[in-house]
């Protein structure tokens, strides 16, 4: 049936950020990854095209530990990465006011102003945090009902296309803006600076730039492209793949979206906890116009409008201090939900004018379409006894799923990457 077959030591699955870092990391030649598609990087990737440098998503990188910051400084030269401090916006009511909103109600309009610091001051509090049962409970209890319902709960239903009592209270973790009553008002005399993430750094040829520096220093023959795995056998230790092969392996790195792999595995049980697993997609439109917007400062913009079909817009030629307007629309969608293209892209043409980005004046030059997904994952505390319970099983069957997607988490890059790293220690240091 198979018209060829191999053995590897560490077979990993995936050839973005997750896997590739976890074959650096590993102190082995013994390894082989597989990649579905015809390029390294999954999510990571960037598009050429006339003239423009898109992503398949907005990427900007925050590296905190010193064996990242060290590993791609090895790599890559300063010269080829922009260093920015940034710059986010909120598109609210014809107003243009600075992120997150809850730090920068001062800037509303007089009216909304009193309605959200009252709404703040006068919230109602629950006596212990692990009482509150959603995201959206979380959202009322922390900032009150006008902070909630005119920013964060429109806002957030359209970038996870989900009631957000569905949502984990704790579903975005440290990447959440928190701000308390005291760092409101305090932020009415001076910058809110309670973000994760103040400045970044961008390649000034996009994030494959990353991605290069990541697949530099492996072997190309032990990276397999186009092909992926449609079965698993975990107790035999073999995949088999749309190639037809047969590769056998000693230790199986999944870097792929958990509830796909899941259904690889072909157990029952496996596909029931697959089942359990909610996530949304998201369409990406890169755009790429004649001449500059003139909003020339932003970065990137969220847009809590209902009537709106997007929730993000990022500007590329701000970053990479371009003559033409270059920049990416993000559209939340539930998993389920078909889209027309022409007429998504319509509409977005339409509201990016409506929300002064273009006018009749700017050209639409170049475009490109991505749909990711999964995009975000949504996290539910309520699995986390169930993930504990699979890992301690995937652990007995020499298999470990890591990244954003394999551990199924929100997290960021540099954090799939830090997966990666512990993993490979943890085996390296069990040779």
């Amino acid at each position: 049936m198979f018209d060829e077959s191999c053995s590897t030591k560490y077979l990993i699955i995936g050839g973005g950020v997750s896997g590739l870092a976890f074959a650096n990391f590993i102190n082995s030649d013994d390894y082989l990854i597989l990649e579905k598609e015809s390029e390294l990087g999954g999510y990571c990737r960037t598009i050429y095209q006339d003239g423009y440098i898109w992503d398949y998503a907005g990427h900007f990188f925050h590296f905190a530990t010193d064996e990242m910051k060290n590993f791609f400084n090895s790599r890559i030269s300063p010269n080829d990465l922009i260093y920015k401090t940034k710059s986010t916006k909120i598109f609210y009511n014809n107003l243009v006011i600075d992120f997150p909103f809850q730090a920068n109600i001062h800037q509303l309009d007089k009216e909304e102003f009193i309605d959200c610091l009252y709404d703040l001051y006068f919230r109602k509090k629950n006596e212990s945090e692990n009482s509150l049962q959603s995201f959206l409970e979380m959202l009322y209890e922390k900032f009150g009902i006008s902070i909630t319902e005119k920013f964060l709960k429109p806002y957030n239903e359209k970038l996870y296309a989900c009631d957000l009592n569905q949502l984990d209270k704790d579903a975005m973790g440290r990447f959440f803006p928190y701000a308390d009553l005291e760092q409101v008002i305090r932020s009415f005399k001076n910058d809110y600076n309670g973000s994760y993430n103040a400045s970044f750094m961008y390649p000034k040829d996009g994030a494959k730039v990353f991605v290069d520096a990541l697949a530099s220093d492996i072997d190309r023959k032990k990276i397999c492209m186009k092909e992926s795995v449609i079965e698993i056998d975990s107790e035999e230790k073999y995949v088999l793949t749309n190639l037809g092969r047969k590769i056998s392996y000693e230790f199986l790195i999944n870097s792929s979206p958990l509830n796909v792999f899941l259904e690889l595995l072909g157990k029952q049980k496996y596909k029931d906890i697959a089942k359990k697993l909610s996530w949304n997609k998201v369409l990406v439109f890169n755009l790429g116009f004649s001449k500059k917007s003139k909003y020339k400062d932003i970065h990137w913009a969220y847009i809590p409008d209902k009537t709106i079909n997007f929730y993000r817009v990022g500007f590329y030629d701000n970053i990479l201090d371009e003559d033409r307007l270059s920049m990416y629309v993000e559209i939340g969608l539930p998993p389920e939900m078909s889209f027309d293209i022409d007429k998504e892209l319509a509409l977005t043409l339409q509201n990016i004018q409506k929300l002064g980005i273009t006018d009749e004046s700017h050209d639409l030059i170049s475009y490109s379409v991505i749909l990711m997904d999964p995009a975000y994952v949504h996290v539910d505390s309520n699995l986390d006894a169930i993930k504990a319970e699979l890992k301690d099983e995937f652990k007995e069957l020499q298999i470990f799923s890591i990244g954003r997607y394999g551990d199924w988490k929100y997290c960021s890059i540099e954090d799939s990457m830090i997966d990666a790293l512990n993993i490979a220690n943890k085996l390296n240091n069990e040779e």
